[in-house]
């Protein structure tokens, strides 16, 4: 008991010497965490905000991904909790809050940058636009299997041309040197023939 009487008495002269007001401080600790508290129960009520807008707009396109054929692998829907929450369409496209927090904004990643394909706050909006980009996706796997073969094909008929025309000319020029080396051994012979032969 003394010894807190002595650290009290301590503290309020350094407090007074230090020109602080006694209390002062604590009440400004409390204040601040007081503050950060709140202000942290905000950001978690504005992400769980976030996430609940995501999530029905999640629930409003189950139609549209009941639709899709199970053997197509494009698209593979899903909510990331990060920072902001995303619900993703397909690899490069997914819907974002805007700033307000009420505005849904659905963005493709590019090459050239981040493109917004439909910005609404209006659910219906953002399903009739991700309806349209699925539909365009599905059409662009349509083409790239019909254009496959004949991707792969076209270049492989014309290596195949070129090897056969290779192989033409190796042949050719085998034969042209097996003949010109008939004619010279032929040519020789009788030449040793010749001079073997009594004059």
């Amino acid at each position: 008991m003394w010894g807190r009487g002595r650290n009290t008495a301590e503290q309020d002269e350094s407090a007074q010497s230090a020109g602080v007001p006694e209390g002062r401080l604590k009440a400004a600790l409390r204040q601040t965490r007081i503050e950060n508290a709140e202000r942290t129960g905000v950001v978690v009520d504005l992400h769980d905000a976030e996430m609940a807008r995501l999530e029905l707009l999640s629930e409003a396109l189950d139609p549209l991904f009941a639709e899709i054929p199970r053997e197509v692998e494009l698209f593979d829907r899903g909510i990331s909790q990060g920072d902001p929450p995303r619900l993703w369409i397909d690899v490069i496209a997914h819907v974002v809050m805007g700033r307000d927090k009420r505005t849904y904004r659905f963005v493709q990643d590019t090459r050239y940058g981040r493109k917004v394909l439909a910005e609404s706050a209006e659910i219906e909006d953002l399903v009739s636009a991700i309806t349209r980009y699925v539909a365009s996706r599905l059409i662009e796997r349509e083409r790239a299997l019909a254009e496959e073969p004949q991707a792969i094909g076209e270049p492989f008929r014309h290596d195949v041309r070129i090897v056969w025309r290779r192989r033409r000319w190796r042949m050719v020029r085998a034969f042209l040197f097996g003949l010109l080396m008939g004619c010279v051994a032929l040519f020789g012979a009788l030449w040793l023939m010749a001079s073997q032969l009594p004059r």
